[in-house]
């Protein structure tokens, strides 16, 4: 017999997606990075199925959004916790999607480690943790009175998953795939210089919200072959 799902129901992106205790609840200004994701897929018109990773999945609201939204991909979706997989496959499976979306638990890309997806992925999306611990223990701890400290906690400036996203996404994206991340308001200058001091991205382009604050990072991959091309971060 299935299990009953949980109630707390939420849209986003015009998509009914759950979203139980002890998992992070989708967020307004996410949508900000996955209506950006499915412009950019839309646009690029392969003749072959798009791929595309969903890191730091949470309750797959982004993955599900995606594959609703661009019939042509397949995602491969992964997150840290026990809690946030099981809500993402429940939600793959609410919106009929088995067929195209993966979902993995494991510590970032180690989640994929028997995908095969290095060099192949035309999109990384990602919407890390990026709340500094000392906040969390201070001024922001009730964010943690329903969601995991795992969604929120970014390490001692915030920016600790950006880092290793930064670095290691450049295995799994196909030269000239896209990089495409959240961060939180103010960290925008730190987010290009980790960027920039990566070596592996062309331009960095920013994504502002309604207000014209800077919330996503928009990044592609360079050619190893024809690094000359790289142009500064903004």
């Amino acid at each position: 017999m299935a299990t009953e799902e949980p109630r707390a129901s939420q849209k986003f992106m015009d998509v009914d997606i759950t979203a139980p205790e002890g998992v992070l609840k989708p967020r307004a200004e996410t949508e900000i990075l996955g209506k950006r994701a499915v412009e950019y897929l839309l646009r690029i018109g392969l003749d072959r199925p798009i791929r595309v990773i969903d890191m730091c999945c949470g309750s797959g609201n982004l993955a599900v959004a995606i594959a609703l939204h661009v019939p042509d991909c397949r995602v491969w979706a992964a997150d840290l916790t026990e809690a946030a997989v099981r809500a993402a496959k429940r939600n793959v499976e609410r919106h009929k999607l088995s067929d195209r979306i993966e979902i993995r638990q494991g510590d970032l890309f180690a989640a994929f480690a028997a995908d095969n997806l290095k060099d192949t992925v035309d999109l990384v999306v990602c919407n890390p943790p990026y709340i500094s611990a000392a906040r969390l223990d201070g001024p922001s701890a009730d964010l943690l009175l329903k969601e995991p400290r795992e969604a929120f906690d970014g390490g001692p400036f915030g920016l600790s998953i950006h880092q290793r996203l930064i670095r290691d996404a450049v295995m799994f994206l196909k030269p000239d795939g896209l990089l495409m991340c959240e961060f939180g308001e103010g960290q925008h200058r730190q987010v290009a210089a980790l960027i920039e001091r990566s070596k592996a991205y062309h331009r960095y382009e920013q994504v502002v919200d309604t207000i014209g604050i800077p919330r996503v990072a928009v990044v592609r991959r360079l050619d190893p072959t024809d690094a000359k091309q790289k142009g500064p971060a903004r």
